[in-house]
């Protein structure tokens, strides 16, 4: 579904870039119209058309997205809408999360150079960074089912930036290395990075069976449990190959009894 629009060609971009996979925008729950055009702008300039909306406040098409586009007009026809975060990156490999806030959340925290320069070395690997809105950005819900955080380094006196300026300066980074890719490092033969939806199905199997044994069982601890074991699988950049063995994991200790020696 939202894949279809990652290949990007030349012919179509203007930015005469050679097709190839390109980094997922995710807005969640943007609140302004003229926003979203004006981000929509920013990823055309940078040769990136996936854009992902999650609950857009104002609802979807918005007539003054496309005012603000300045002719990024095919970034906002091919726009998906998603109901969820888990659905808006369901299909993605890696996830990096966009922030300036502090945040009590043990997470790798990278530059949007350090960034870009990964999504380039990830070769087939699909990525995509999430932007949160206007307002509050994003949670740390959110944030726990991303790789890692991305924090540009500004004025730390001041570093308010619109949502537009900030897809802007990731997608820069991204685009510049357009003739500087890495050659691909080294990667496992047999198995790629696990998507979302598999990490997701992960999660969800290993917390209802610790909510059967009773781990979670205080109820004001729970989310931040669940956002810290989230979190540790996370920083292990899965393959589907691990995911797998851990869901078996799971299921042998939670099925077969307990053998003694």
């Amino acid at each position: 579904m939202a894949g279809t629009n990652r290949k990007l060609a030349a012919s179509k971009s203007g930015a005469g870039a050679a097709a190839e996979n390109t980094p997922a925008i995710i807005l969640i729950e943007p609140q302004l119209g003229e926003n979203i055009g004006m981000v929509a702008r920013a990823m055309l300039n940078c040769g990136l058309t996936d854009l992902r909306l999650v609950r857009p406040r104002d609802g979807w098409p918005n007539s003054r997205a496309t005012s603000t586009a300045s002719g990024a007009d095919m970034v906002l026809k091919n726009a998906k809408i998603y109901e969820t975060t888990e659905a808006a990156i369901g299909d993605l490999n890696l996830v990096y999360a966009a922030t300036a806030r502090d945040r009590d959340i043990t997470k790798e925290v990278v530059t949007p150079a350090q960034a870009a320069t990964e999504f380039r070395r990830s070769g087939s690997t699909i990525c995509g960074i999430l932007f949160g809105g206007e307002a509050m950005g994003l949670n740390n819900d959110d944030i726990a089912l991303t790789n890692k955080i991305v924090m540009v380094p500004l004025n730390p006196g001041f570093t308010s930036l619109n949502l537009s300026q900030a897809v802007l300066l990731l997608a820069y980074e991204w685009f510049k290395l357009a003739d500087q890719t890495p050659a691909a490092e080294l990667r496992m033969k047999d198995s790629q990075l696990a998507d979302k939806a598999e990490l997701i199905g992960l999660f969800e199997h290993l917390e209802s069976e610790l909510d059967a044994r009773g781990f979670l069982r205080v109820k004001e601890k729970r989310p931040v449990m669940v956002q810290n074991i989230r979190n540790a699988f996370q920083r292990a950049n899965m393959t589907e190959q691990e995911v797998r063995t851990f869901r078996g994991i799971i299921k042998s200790l939670t099925t077969f009894p307990r053998t003694e020696d």
